[in-house]
């Protein structure tokens, strides 16, 4: 197989159409259909399955887009690394983030960029912590900010902030003293699904304190949990930056718990240095300063700076 099987194949397995993968490469529809015959014989064993809606990979085949996704990828950044060794990093920069921080960290992240690195594109993508985490190991981001700190070879992760996690009640509700987490009984509760950090961090947290954690409704969506919250369906937790001005215009209650509160880590996890680009690299010293600076100056509410 050579670079060019590879690039045809990735771009079938991504539309599941020869003739779309067609439209996009510029490339007849029989020479597609020629290439993945002949890749299929040399490896022994069909790499799409077809049908009347299209085609689908093969468990062999989605082994090879994946590995194709990152040989290709790897090969292009190479390609961009040489043509700009010496001069300023250029090239397009793959960010996830969860929607908790996108929402405070893009617009600054980028406007820095803009500043110092003009020829640098940042694409972000935006998910749920448990689902960036999965992008990142698979190739498809380069840079990742994630509530958990990532084991995986190849990755590194470093701790980047402290956010603190407050209970959110619908509006109105009786305001009290910091809470014990005891209250998280006392209404319905509303929570991402156990796929995610928040949600496994406080299952850990009642267990140690021998209180029943059971939820009402899970949602992994966190602009739905707000609005099932205020239409008064239930309680939640969520990091504090992310509600405070829901609760300052009294759109939610929001509450504290009792010392020493409740907080949890952001790491920013990716490539090991060998393995990142200098576009890549350089958007990861700006995020780390962008961080900073918003903790510094109380933009971002509820954060403080990694302990230790």
């Amino acid at each position: 197989m050579d670079l060019k099987q590879l690039r045809y194949y990735l771009a079938i397995a991504e539309e599941g159409s020869f003739s779309r993968a067609a439209a996009r490469l510029g490339v007849a529809q029989p020479a597609l259909s020629l290439h993945v015959r002949k890749m299929e014989e040399s490896l022994g064993t069909p790499l799409l399955l077809r049908g009347p809606q299209g085609v689908t990979p093969t468990e062999a085949g989605e082994l090879l887009a994946r590995r194709a996704r990152t040989l290709l990828e790897d090969f292009d950044q190479t390609e961009e690394e040489v043509r700009s060794l010496g001069r300023e990093p250029t090239g397009t920069v793959r960010l996830g983030l969860p929607g908790t921080i996108s929402g405070i960290l893009s617009v600054p992240l980028i406007a820095r960029c803009r500043a110092r690195y003009p020829q640098i594109k940042i694409v972000i993508a935006e998910a749920m912590s448990g689902f960036v985490a999965e992008w990142l190991q698979e190739g498809r981001i380069e840079i990742a900010v994630l509530y958990s700190e990532l084991r995986e070879p190849g990755l590194r992760a470093e701790a980047l902030l402290e956010e603190e996690l407050v209970m959110l009640l619908p509006p109105g509700a009786e305001q009290t003293a910091p809470l014990s987490f005891d209250a998280l009984t006392r209404w319905p509760l509303i929570l991402p699904s156990r796929a995610h950090g928040l949600r496994k961090m406080l299952e850990r947290k009642m267990r140690t304190q021998r209180i029943p954690l059971e939820t009402a409704i899970d949602v992994d969506s966190y602009t739905s949990i707000k609005r099932l919250v205020e239409n008064g369906y239930g309680c939640s937790v969520l990091p504090y930056h992310s509600v405070a001005e829901e609760g300052r215009d009294g759109r939610l209650t929001v509450q504290r718990f009792a010392e020493p509160r409740l907080w949890r880590g952001a790491y920013l996890a990716q490539a090991t240095p060998q393995r990142m680009t200098r576009a890549a690299s350089a958007v990861s010293d700006l995020l780390k300063e962008a961080v900073a600076e918003l903790i510094a100056d109380r933009s971002w509410a509820g954060a403080r700076p990694p302990a230790g």
